[in-house]
């Protein structure tokens, strides 16, 4: 049976992730007590250890405005590790697949970015996610970079379980409006990646050739566009039609909504005002298309797991 390794077994990716690939494969996580990627010593260890088939790279360094003030233990994860694990994926003759992120752009475009957009990074965190991404191209071995957006579970910190809490403390909340993406549930981004897995055709003879072919960056978001505010706005819609006592979800009472410009939220970290990706190359290369990003929602609020 072929072994696949995922790193960040515990974050909101990587946990859908153990879940998905299973039908594909003996699924072998790591943790960070498992296999630090801070520690290059560690992760060349824990591959020769292993020496699974196929790595894929759900952990990262996350915290954006911690970014700020920790370079450089962002870029030893999100960038010097995953070219170590590139590295050891040639030694091993097995293949790899990496998350990054739509924080790699400007947000200066008014369309939706394509791979063939120019990166411009405008914090740290999406500075050491790009040098990521060129840290794998540059060792060629037969690789996927998939870039997501505003990724959100039921697992760890992320948006949507940071409104369900708020709205259970606060009778007003201020939400950012200017700035938009596509919110993309962890478990979407599983199950993408499990369903390209299969397009190509993983645990078959030639795989790794065939994904040496395909091998570049996808965009993989959820479909459609919102802001933060509009994230919220549907969360709470949510919230406002799940049954008491059916859902971990129901809310008693629903706060007031109130949009703000990013200037009156202020974090040590600037975002992109715009970083709605496109997804003509994942649909033309693997036949692929994804949910809308509200479907995405209510589905992942039925799920309540």
């Amino acid at each position: 049976m072929s072994r696949i390794l995922v790193t960040g077994k515990d974050g909101q990716v990587g946990f859908e992730l153990l879940r998905r690939l299973a039908a594909l494969g003996q699924v072998i996580g790591v943790g960070r007590g498992d296999m630090d990627l801070a520690d290059p010593d560690a992760i060349r260890r824990g591959l020769r250890e292993s020496k699974p088939d196929l790595i894929v790279n759900a952990a990262a360094y996350t915290a954006v405005d911690k970014a700020e003030s920790e370079p450089d233990l962002a870029l030893a994860v999100n960038a010097v590790a995953p070219g170590i694990l590139a590295e050891e994926a040639k030694r091993l003759g097995a293949a790899l697949i990496h998350f990054s992120t739509d924080y790699v752009f400007d947000g200066s475009k008014n369309a939706p970015y394509t791979e063939d957009d120019e990166p411009r990074p405008i914090n740290a965190y999406g500075r050491t996610k790009l040098a990521g991404e060129h840290a794998i191209q540059a060792v060629g071995a037969p690789h996927l970079i998939l870039r997501t957006s505003w990724v959100y579970g039921m697992r760890g910190r992320n948006f949507l379980l940071t409104v369900l809490r708020l709205a259970r403390e606060r009778e007003e909340l201020a939400i950012v409006d200017d700035q938009i993406g596509a919110p993309t549930w962890s478990r979407a981004i599983a199950a993408a990646a499990g369903a390209i897995l299969t397009s190509i055709g993983y645990g078959q003879p030639g795989f790794r050739d065939t994904c040496a072919g395909k091998r570049g960056i996808y965009n993989l978001s959820a479909a459609g566009q919102t802001s933060w505010h509009g994230f919220a706005t549907a969360i709470l819609a949510n919230a406002a039609s799940a049954r008491s006592g059916e859902s971990t979800f129901a809310l008693a009472h629903l706060p007031a909504l109130k949009p703000i410009a990013t200037e009156q939220y202020p974090l040590p970290a600037p975002r992109p005002r715009y970083s709605v990706l496109s997804h003509a190359k994942l649909q033309r290369e693997f036949g692929l298309a994804m949910p809308g990003w509200e479907f995405s929602l209510a589905d992942c609020m039925r799920s309540d797991s």
